[in-house]
């Protein structure tokens, strides 16, 4: 207990940076009212499909948090650290306006290699509930697209990619770059399928996608090596500073603890 302390106090300067971070992007960039995908973007129909395959996703994430926090008490304050960390990075937007959203990093790999992909949306859909409530940033009735996109999509291919590149023997680093990046562009990949889909009316659809994915690329592109550079370089902490933690959570083995990165 007293070293998830230390742990938690250590990244409480790191979610302060965040938070400047965070505050400066939204003085610069006044125009972005909107975060994910807006408030009215989607029809009722589609709104109400996303919700329907989100909600079972959340609900075992609430059923798996129960589970792991009865084994040991101590998880519960790093599940809401890593809340904190998906809310900090996630509220970072830079418009794109030609496709109805924002272009953002997700975070989503972070804690979905840390503390499990099921974990990980949980924590998303609690991000983003904030956000619609409370920074107008995405919207209450396209919350169940947002979960689906950013936190099963990105949560389940971060983690595939990290255990994937881990199982062929990559170093810790580089599967938790790649994990971080290719979890960044699954993210918005799913987030062209759910707005081409919502919004093409009777309009085909493979030509509006490729319209919304290219619209994302100038911004989506490099900000998901930026988050794969994050990923890589939050994981590599923990490993300098706490590998016990790592062992502890299951990311490494105890054999690799103190090995090369």
């Amino acid at each position: 207990m007293v070293k998830m302390n230390k742990t938690i106090k250590h990244y409480k300067h790191i979610l302060a940076a965040g938070l400047g971070v965070v505050f400066l992007a939204q003085v610069f960039t006044g125009d972005a009212h909107a975060m994910h995908i807006s408030e009215g973007i989607l029809p009722f129909n589609w709104a109400a499909l996303w919700f329907a395959v989100a909600i079972p996703f959340v609900a075992y994430g609430i059923k798996r948090m129960k589970m792991l926090s009865k084994e040991d008490m101590s998880f519960k304050p790093l599940i809401g650290l890593m809340a904190a960390i998906v809310f900090v990075i996630s509220l970072m937007p830079i418009p794109v306006p030609t496709a109805g959203t924002c272009s953002h990093p997700g975070g989503t790999a972070i804690p979905a290699i840390l503390v499990g992909p099921s974990i990980s949306v949980l924590v998303t859909g609690v991000a983003l509930l904030i956000q619609a409530l409370f920074f107008a940033h995405g919207g209450l009735s396209t919350w169940g697209a947002d979960v689906v996109s950013m936190g099963v999509m990105g949560a389940f291919v971060g983690v595939g990619v990290f255990r994937l590149l881990r199982k062929l023997r990559a170093g810790l680093a580089v599967s938790a770059f790649f994990a971080g990046m290719l979890s960044d562009w699954a993210i918005y990949m799913t987030t062209s399928v759910e707005l081409a889909s919502g919004i093409r009316g009777s309009e085909p659809f493979w030509p509006l996608f490729y319209k919304i994915v290219l619209a994302f690329v100038p911004t989506q592109l490099p900000l998901g090596i930026v988050e794969g550079a994050m990923t890589a370089g939050m994981v590599t902490l923990l490993y300098k500073r706490r590998a016990d933690l790592l062992v502890k959570l299951g990311v490494i083995k105890a054999e690799q603890a103190g090995g090369a990165v």
